[in-house]
């Protein structure tokens, strides 16, 4: 009897363990998940970049005042070809409006037509808006995080083919780079509606380089790379120096 009693003890006492055991790695991951949760990547393709804003000419930008702000690109994954897709199509020449047909002319002392005919249709959106809310509607891919609470939600992700020499990456957030700026103002006419940010960087094979961003330079699509893209970044200023 008294066997038997010491046997069930010892079994109680395994299965207490064990399931202290499993009831502490589920604490651990449910405790590490949301501290982390942006910040950490375990998929092997994932962006991981230390930046620094450079300052820029007078009054090119909110962000020239930042004095060397320190940022961290991390990124969970790149975006897929179907996710790049709309993104690249919103920034597209939209197809040409079909003819409307001309208002037949009112008769002698008659009304014109019917009411409402031959009126202007309501302009189409802008390219610039067409694109905010295409990357509004994007998957988040990681974060830029700056000394602010917030991090800026990487929504669109490309990298240059690893056959390249030197590495070129675009991100797009779905902010302003500068929007935590109290004096943020448009940096060019080009981008003076768009409340995203389209960031290009070239790092070379010592892991080394700059990045520029769409706040002083034009949004444009790099139609052998299939990607958006900076109009003319070799003449671009520079707003990042980059290291990974």
């Amino acid at each position: 009897m008294m066997t038997r009693g010491r046997t069930m003890c010892v079994a109680a006492a395994i299965a207490l363990v064990a399931a202290s055991s499993d009831r502490g790695v589920r604490l651990r991951a449910d405790q590490g998940s949301p501290a982390t949760a942006g910040r950490h990547d375990d998929s092997g393709n994932a962006l991981s970049l230390h930046a620094t804003v450079m300052g820029l000419p007078a009054g090119s930008s909110a962000v020239a005042s930042a004095k060397a702000e320190a940022l961290t690109i991390t990124l969970s994954r790149w975006s897929t070809d179907a996710e790049r897709a709309p993104l690249i199509a919103a920034l597209s020449a939209p197809p040409p409006a079909p003819a409307r047909a001309a208002a037949p002319p009112a008769a002698a002392g008659g009304r014109a037509g019917g009411r409402g005919r031959g009126a202007a249709p309501p302009p189409p959106p802008s390219p610039f808006a067409r694109l905010s809310a295409a990357i509004k509607a994007a998957p988040t891919l990681g974060y830029i995080w700056t000394a602010g609470v917030t991090g800026y939600s990487i929504k669109y992700a490309w990298r240059s083919p690893a056959t390249e020499e030197e590495e070129r990456i675009v991100l797009v957030t779905d902010r302003r780079l500068d929007s935590h700026a109290p004096d943020s103002s448009p940096a060019s006419s080009s981008s003076g509606d768009a409340d995203f940010t389209v960031i290009e960087v070239r790092i070379d094979g010592r892991g080394v380089g700059e990045g520029k961003t769409s706040l002083t330079t034009r949004v444009a699509i790099d139609a052998d790379a299939k990607t958006l893209a900076l109009d003319g970044y070799a003449a671009a200023p520079a707003l990042l120096k980059v290291t990974r």
